[in-house]
């Protein structure tokens, strides 16, 4: 296993620490995992975010490559994430504001307000009234910092659920009773509504939440989500490029136009998606052999997120079963964002 002491080199201890647990499975009362357990609050990824976080628990900005767009609700959301996948606990002082503050704006109905514009689309004023990606952002947050069962969490989910539609996924939102635009790079295979962002963000909402996340609800989501034939090399780990701060949380309906392969395998993990569906082992086998000769897994644009990319992936490996109650219903489709249309004449 060539990638234990070329990930053990960081010089992160947050991912130092993550290794020796996750991976190696040192037991809590080791020395040096305590050692790197007591020093990760230290992190450089994590310093910035620990410091800039507002008295009413919320941030406002992210370090580094990080986003000031967008709501409060938004920038929060994205803060926990890091913060959780950095190995901070549920009840470490900054989560516990952080969600705090996001469930004082929740609304009594579970959602949380509509976002100020979607991509150069404004809201209400060009007649959106519900979009899923308004409450799936925050609750994502929520979730992965673990509080997903808290009952206030439970209300949002119980809208998101409300807004699914019949095929399984999530649409891009509605214009009154209309379903709204979806563009060509947010299609899904076999649904004519569903949205992809839409669909990752709630399925990524599920996913972390300890029960919600083997529900019949997450595990079609998934299926049409494996549907989709599409293995972008360069995309492979950019969701975890972006919570460790070298990609931007940037876009509202282009926050997933990049289709990361290393998402979808996590999601798999989480979801209990098993090796006896061959879409499955062939996604394995196709990452497997993304590897370079040191057993990393290279990120093409910006090769200093590589060691967390490679850490994340052979976690996410770990969690694939061999058998399980996974059960698939569509086939895989070839994809293309902008099909050539024939021509008439």
């Amino acid at each position: 296993m060539t990638w234990i002491p070329l990930l053990l080199a960081d010089r992160s201890p947050a991912l130092r620490y993550l290794v020796l647990r996750d991976l190696l499975k040192r037991k809590s009362k080791d020395e040096e995992l305590i050692e790197l357990k007591n020093l990760k609050d230290e992190d450089r990824l994590l310093t910035g975010l620990l410091t800039s976080q507002n008295k009413d628990g919320s941030w406002t900005e992210i370090d580094r490559a990080g986003i000031t767009q967008g709501p409060t609700t938004r920038t929060t959301s994205f803060a926990l994430q890091r913060l959780s996948y950095m190995g901070l606990e549920k009840h470490h002082p900054s989560i516990e504001r952080g969600v705090n503050y996001l469930f004082s704006q929740q609304a009594p109905d579970g959602s949380w307000a509509m976002p100020s514009a979607y991509d150069g689309i404004s809201d209400r004023r060009n007649g959106y009234t519900m979009t899923p990606l308004q409450t799936s952002i925050p609750l994502l947050g929520i979730a992965a910092a673990g509080h997903g069962e808290d009952q206030r969490a439970e209300r949002g989910y119980d809208w998101l659920l409300e807004q699914r539609l019949e095929d399984g996924a999530w649409p891009t939102g509605k214009i009154g009773e209309v379903f709204g635009y979806q563009a060509g790079y947010r299609k899904m295979p076999h649904s004519k509504w569903g949205c992809r962002t839409n669909t990752t963000l709630a399925l990524t909402c599920l996913a972390f939440h300890p029960k919600r996340r083997t529900s019949k609800p997450a595990q079609r989501a998934l299926d049409l989500l494996l549907a989709r034939e599409t293995k972008d090399r360069k995309n492979l780990g950019y969701n975890i490029a972006r919570l460790v701060g070298v990609e931007e949380h940037r876009g509202h309906l282009t926050y997933h136009a990049r289709f990361d392969p290393a998402l979808i395998l996590d999601l798999c993990g989480r979801i209990g998606a098993s090796k006896e569906d061959e879409r499955v082992i062939d996604l394995i086998e196709w990452i497997e052999n993304s590897r370079n000769e040191y057993g990393i897994w290279e990120y093409q644009p910006h090769p200093e997120a590589s060691r967390w990319i490679t850490f994340d992936i052979l976690r996410s490996l770990e969690t694939i079963d061999v058998t399980g109650d996974w059960a698939t219903s569509e086939i895989r489709r070839k994809y293309s964002s902008y099909p050539k249309r024939r021509k008439r004449f």
